[in-house]
């Protein structure tokens, strides 16, 4: 119908000053009143809510939230005291959590018990012929809430003094030729399902970065650190949109946080099964970026 505000305006949508608002109410059947806590006196609101209470009409309060709005912001109560949550995520739920927890475990046992239990002994007997070095290959990781954690893969690899700085780039001469295979599959990242059972990482979430690009991007990319509310994960929204390997230039980076987050905000099982199923539909195209 209309708003009403003691700041004089000549827009044709005020319809007066707050005072005259209590008649109209009645005398125009408004049913929903909506009010700004910020431009009304706790005398006015308590008033708002005695006619609503006592007239059969529904009264909304607006939060005084100085404009801090967001896609993802959520009203909720600590005690009952309401607060804003401004980065909400289905995840923040314990049934979320706890289904989330249950396909983690299912999946990544039957992984563990039907692929790496026999694909194991076969990729070090290849690895031995390929090249000197260890079945697995370790580093530093950052994951949920910036937590370090130690994660393998098989080792793709020679051995070097640049593995925890530098990621791999095109025609990379530290990867083997047993390596180019592994990696353009994504086979040398199955071993990580064994962290996924443990409850460091998950099937599918933010993928991990090295500690030192966490620590020079947490300062230069707006956002970035959000990632880290979630456990990280095999694969995830950012790897089958295309969003993986070298980061070249600073869109890179910035489209990987921008899916991470949508993914946060967006989360379901049913998000979760499609990663899933395109990641293993890649692995098998192979793909462009993976080296």
């Amino acid at each position: 119908m209309g708003y009403f505000d003691n700041v004089k305006s000549n827009s044709s949508s005020c319809l007066g000053n707050i005072e005259s608002s209590f008649n109209y109410i009645f005398e125009n059947n408004a049913e929903e009143v909506y009010c700004m806590a910020s431009k009304l006196s706790k005398a006015e609101i308590q008033y708002l809510m005695k006619i609503a209470d006592n007239s059969l009409k529904r009264i909304k309060i607006i939060p005084d939230n100085k404009e801090l709005f967001s896609r993802t912001m959520s009203l909720e109560l600590y005690g009952a005291v309401p607060i804003l949550n401004l980065r909400a995520s289905p995840l923040d739920l314990d049934y979320s959590n706890l289904i989330k927890r249950i396909f983690d475990i299912l999946f990544s046992s039957l992984a563990i018990l039907f692929v790496l239990s026999w694909l194991t002994p076969i990729v070090y007997i290849l690895i031995k012929l390929d090249s000197k070095g260890p079945l697995f290959f370790k580093q530093e990781r950052h994951g949920v809430n910036r937590s370090v954690f130690g994660c393998y893969k098989f080792r793709s690899m020679t051995k070097s003094t640049t593995s925890d700085t530098q990621m791999a780039t095109k025609n990379d001469v530290r990867v083997t030729k047993l390596g180019k295979i592994l990696r353009k599959t994504s086979i040398d990242e199955l071993p990580q399902f064994f962290y996924v059972l443990m409850g460091d990482m998950s099937v599918v979430g933010p993928r991990p970065h090295m500690v030192v690009h966490t620590q020079k991007y947490e300062s230069s990319v707006d956002k970035y650190l959000v990632r880290h509310f979630l456990k990280p994960g095999i694969t995830g929204l950012a790897q089958i949109q295309g969003c993986r390997g070298e980061i070249i230039n600073r869109s890179d980076i910035v489209n990987r946080v921008r899916y991470d987050i949508f993914y946060m905000e967006k989360w379901s099982l049913a998000l979760d099964a499609k990663i899933v199923l395109l990641t293993m539909y890649n692995a098998i195209k192979g793909e462009e970026s993976a080296y």
